[in-house]
């Protein structure tokens, strides 16, 4: 495997904190819209500047997912894609010179079902750096904290409008690699604007850790980008991006890699903020 960023996504983010940038996450379903296409998809986006990735794993009842990621779900799942087939997807990348960390987002169930340890030790194997798993609180996550820990994975955490102070700490404590902050109440989706009351979300949660900070749900925007640097480390962008993909699937890694380039200005604070 080439050397990557890194085993965890510390590095990167201090990178980006030295040089005045937002980090780009951008958000690819694995099989979506095609087997082939993923690998592909990874690397266009690396080479139009996305700085690490969240690599979905598709699951039949996505409950943080809004419609956009649910249709690419199910097409994932028709295409074949199972939890052992994303990480080998993953290795595949990661052979033809994907660098930056990746984060294999999924659920709770199909890890369980497929064994915490088994699948932990194949992800780290295929070059992830973290899991992303909403629906494994801290409270009820010890066993696959244990196996992330165990194959040097960082376990992301989230906090959310509606997380209490109390939650906010809990959350901040557990956080590896980076804590993942829900800019709205509800599912994920391409908004217009950004979440009112997400500044001052963002202040609290920064207050609560020294652990780097990105942003996701409704982000779709360079100028939501651009509002987000100096408050945030980070963002991903998932439906827009699965939008723009969508509506070009005769050049889907040509449309991504064009929507990246858009974003990357925001990330870069060449365009102006929103709001």
């Amino acid at each position: 495997m080439p050397d990557a960023v890194g085993r965890g996504f510390g590095r990167l983010f201090g990178r980006s904190r030295a040089e005045g940038r937002l980090t780009l996450l951008p958000y690819v379903m694995a099989g979506y819209p095609t087997i082939d296409a993923t690998v592909e998809l990874l690397l266009g986006l690396e080479g139009a500047g996305a700085d690490g990735y969240e690599l979905g794993v598709p699951f039949s009842d996505p409950i943080a997912d809004g419609p956009t990621v649910q249709a690419a779900s199910q097409v994932a799942l028709a295409n074949g894609m199972t939890p052992g087939r994303a990480t080998e997807l993953l290795a595949a990348a990661r052979r033809r010179g994907l660098r930056g960390p990746v984060a294999l987002m999924g659920y709770l169930n199909p890890i369980v079902r497929y064994g915490i340890e088994r699948y932990c030790a194949e992800a780290a194997a295929a070059g992830a750096d973290g899991l992303i798993v909403p629906d494994a609180p801290p409270e009820e996550a010890e066993e696959l904290e244990r196996a992330c820990r165990g194959c040097q994975l960082d376990l992301i955490q989230f906090v959310a409008p509606t997380s209490s102070p109390e939650r906010i700490k809990l959350a901040a404590r557990a956080a590896r690699g980076f804590v993942y902050v829900v800019s709205l109440t509800g599912v994920t989706g391409a908004r217009a604007e950004l979440a009112a009351g997400l500044d001052e979300l963002l202040e609290r949660v920064r207050a609560a850790t020294k652990t780097p900070v990105v942003v996701g749900f409704g982000i779709s925007r360079p100028e939501h980008l651009a509002h987000l640097r100096g408050r945030a480390d980070g963002a991903i962008v998932a439906s827009a991006l699965i939008d723009r993909i969508d509506a070009n699937r005769g050049a889907p890694v040509e449309a991504a890699a064009a929507f990246l380039r858009e974003l990357r200005a925001g990330a870069d604070g060449t365009v102006a903020a929103a709001g």
